[in-house]
């Protein structure tokens, strides 16, 4: 594949490109230079430790090994998550990380193992990118979602209430809390799904074109993965929200305000 190499001095060049961010932020003193100039380091150091240890990853392709990483990924995640919609890590960590288990490992095994009909499910060269990017998707969803479905039932506690004592069981009670936070999390996918191609090229179908492919299957490649990150944003949104609302509610079926960070 004819790909180009990026030099470092060409590398080092492109962070010149950061001098007008940079610029606008300090020149409307913006508080956001140290939090970007941070950002920036960390991103540059991760993702040379992760290029180097995904290079060991690919050469070995070792598939106790592909699936260590990927349970680094989804624990990774769980946290970021957990952190994002200012829960507490005790009350959510084990239930959040089975949802995301399973909204990365059921869409991710479908698109190995049926779509691309590889005998090695955990095969390096797709596992690790796909489930990379189905996860990803997840994270930014659950963050809305969750954090939807948690400050909504707080900020909205006497209609919430109201509810269960005219009735209605916890899952009934919850229904309109848990549709809206469905509706704030899946939104942004579909509004991509729906103008994709059009307004910007995707990741992954970018990257099947620069790695020296035809559109055609680059665009078979994106179909694919829009569904399987479609599938596996619900199956983990359902999932965890459906999981943490054992530790969340009290036995009369209101929420516990200690789930919340102070």
């Amino acid at each position: 594949m004819n790909i180009i190499e990026i030099a470092p001095w060409q590398l080092a060049l492109g962070y010149t490109l950061l001098a007008f961010p940079l610029g606008i932020l300090l020149w409307y003193r913006v508080p956001l230079l140290g939090k970007t100039a941070l950002a920036v380091v960390r991103m540059t150091v991760q993702l040379v430790f992760v290029g180097v240890y995904l290079h060991l990853i690919f050469e070995y392709n070792n598939v106790w090994l592909n699936a260590a990483w990927l349970l680094v990924m989804i624990s990774v995640a769980d946290a970021s998550i957990i952190r994002g919609c200012g829960l507490r890590l005790s009350r959510f960590a084990l239930p959040l990380f089975a949802a995301l288990l399973a909204g990365t490992a059921i869409p991710l095994l479908f698109f190995v193992g049926l779509i691309l009909s590889k005998p090695n499910l955990l095969d390096a060269q797709y596992a690790i990118p796909i489930g990379g990017m189905i996860l990803g998707n997840c994270l930014r969803a659950d963050i809305v979602g969750i954090k939807s479905f948690y400050e909504s039932i707080r900020t909205s506690e006497r209609a919430f209430l109201h509810a269960l004592s005219q009735g209605a069981t916890l899952h009934e009670a919850v229904r309109p809390f848990l549709r809206n936070a469905f509706l704030a999390a899946m939104t942004p996918t579909v509004a991509t799904m729906a103008t994709i191609g059009l307004v910007a090229l995707p990741g992954m179908m970018t990257g099947v074109i620069l790695g020296g492919a035809d559109p055609v299957i680059a665009i078979k490649y994106q179909i694919a993965i829009m569904i399987a990150i479609f599938s596996g944003t619900a199956i983990t949104l359902v999932v965890a929200i459906r999981a943490t609302m054992r530790r969340s509610f009290t036995a009369y079926g209101v929420l516990d305000k200690t789930v919340f960070k102070k």
